[in-house]
C-alpha cells in the first residue's frame, strides 16, 4: 500500500474526481455515503453494533468485523439507491484504513479497494481522525485554515493545530484514558451499561452541580497534555463513599462531566493562545455532549464550529469528503489491501491547494 501521499498532487495534478463513495468500519459502527463535489453529500447510512456489544459491556473485535462483513455491502446499495445512482457512476471510492480495530479496518479496505479495483477507478484509504476532522466541511462551507481542532472521540483526545488540509501538527493529547473512554468506563461505574457517554450525560442532568466537586487534572501544571484516568478513580470511590442511590449516581455525574469539560475548556483556551488561531473545530463522538458545547460556544473568545450531531459519531459521510478531498488532489493508493491500527494523523501528507 502506497502512503497518502505517494502521488504528489503538486505532480500529478488533480484526478477531476467528482463523486466519491466512503466506507467506514473502524470499530463497531457501519457507515457508507456518497459525496459528489457540486451537489454535496447525496447519501449516508449507518449501521451501529450497539446492541450486538451491550451483553459484554464493550466493543467485541471478532464480532465487530462480522458485523461488517453482514452489513456493508447492502448499505452500499441503499446508499446508491438514496442517491439515484449507480455504482458505475462512482469516480472514486475512500475507506478508512487507521486507526480503529485491525479486522473491523480490514473488511472495509478489502471491500473498498475491491470496488475501486473493479470500476477502475482510483481508491484511498481514509486517517479515522482527518475524517473527523474534515466533517465540519460538510455543512460549513465558510471554514478555512489555519484553525485549532479539539479532536474527542471514544480511542482519541488530541488539540491539533491545523495549519492546511493535510498539515496537522499536535499540540497535546491523553497521556492515558480517551476522553469517550472516560466516559463509557465511568458510566460503568455507574452502572448504565455500554456504550455509557450518552447515558452518563442524561444521568448528569439530574444531578446536583455542587455537590460533588472532582479534580481537574492537569490543570496545575502547564502545557496541552490530557490525563483522565484518575476521574474515574475518583469516582469509584466517591461512589464506595456514599449510599449509592439513583440521586447519589446523578450527583456523580454531574460532577465528572463538569470536571471533564471544564478541563477540555482550559486547555482549548491555552491552545488558542499558543497558536493565535480564532477558530476552533470540535470533532468527534464527544463533541456531541451538550454541556460541552454549551461551554465552549459561550466562554472561549473564538468562533467554534461543530460538524452536525449525527456526523459526530462515525460515519460514513466524513471518510467520503476527506476522501474526495485527496482523491481530487491527485493521490490514489496502490491494490495492496492494509489496516493501519495505529496512524499518528500527523504523519498525513499535505493536500495541495
Amino acid at each position: 500500500m502506497q502512503s497518502a501521499g505517494s502521488d504528489s498532487p503538486d505532480e500529478r495534478g488533480g484526478l477531476g474526481v467528482t463523486l466519491v463513495a466512503g466506507i467506514e468500519t473502524s470499530c463497531d459502527e457501519t457507515g457508507v455515503a456518497l459525496y459528489d463535489s457540486a451537489r454535496g453529500l447525496l447519501a449516508h447510512e449507518l449501521y451501529t453494533q450497539a446492541a450486538t456489544h451491550a451483553d459484554y459491556g464493550g466493543v467485541v473485535p471478532e464480532l465487530a468485523s462480522r458485523d461488517h462483513v453482514r452489513k456493508l455491502l447492502p448499505l452500499l446499495e441503499r446508499a446508491l439507491a438514496a442517491a439515484g445512482c449507480r455504482r458505475e457512476q462512482l469516480q472514486g471510492v475512500a475507506y478508512t484504513v487507521g486507526p480503529g480495530l485491525a479486522g473491523a479496518l480490514l473488511v472495509g479496505a478489502a471491500v473498498g479497494r475491491a470496488l475501486a479495483w473493479a470500476l477502475g477507478v482510483p481508491g484511498i484509504g481514509v486517517h479515522h481522525m482527518e475524517g473527523h476532522l474534515q466533517a465540519a466541511y460538510l455543512d460549513e462551507d465558510t471554514l478555512r485554515t489555519p484553525f485549532l481542532c479539539l479532536l474527542v472521540s471514544g480511542g482519541h483526545t488530541q488539540l491539533v493545530d491545523v495549519r492546511a488540509h493535510g498539515d496537522y501538527r499536535i499540540l497535546g493529547e491523553s497521556r492515558d484514558d480517551a476522553v469517550g473512554e472516560a466516559f463509557d468506563k465511568t458510566a460503568k461505574l455507574l452502572g448504565l451499561g455500554y456504550p455509557g457517554g450518552a447515558a452518563l450525560a442524561e444521568l448528569a442532568t439530574r444531578g446536583d452541580s455542587g455537590r460533588f466537586v472532582f479534580p481537574r487534572p492537569m490543570l496545575d501544571r502547564p502545557g496541552l497534555e490530557f490525563s483522565f484516568s484518575g476521574l474515574k478513580t475518583h469516582v469509584s470511590t466517591t461512589l464506595h463513599d456514599c449510599a449509592g442511590t439513583d440521586q447519589d449516581r446523578a450527583d456523580i455525574a454531574c460532577a465528572f462531566e463538569i470536571a471533564v469539560v471544564e478541563t477540555l475548556l482550559a486547555k482549548a483556551q491555552r491552545a488558542l493562545q499558543v497558536t493565535g488561531h480564532n477558530t476552533l473545530v470540535v470533532a468527534g463522538g464527544v463533541g456531541a455532549n451538550r454541556r460541552l458545547r454549551e461551554a465552549l460556544t459561550t466562554r472561549l473568545a473564538a468562533r467554534v464550529v461543530y460538524p452536525r450531531l449525527e456526523f459526530c459519531t462515525d460515519n460514513g459521510a466524513m471518510i467520503a469528503y476527506a476522501g474526495w478531498l485527496r482523491l481530487n488532489a491527485g493521490q490514489q493508493d496502490d491494490l495492496t489491501i492494509a489496516a493501519r491500527p495505529r496512524w499518528p494523523i500527523s504523519e498525513l501528507p499535505r493536500v495541495a491547494g
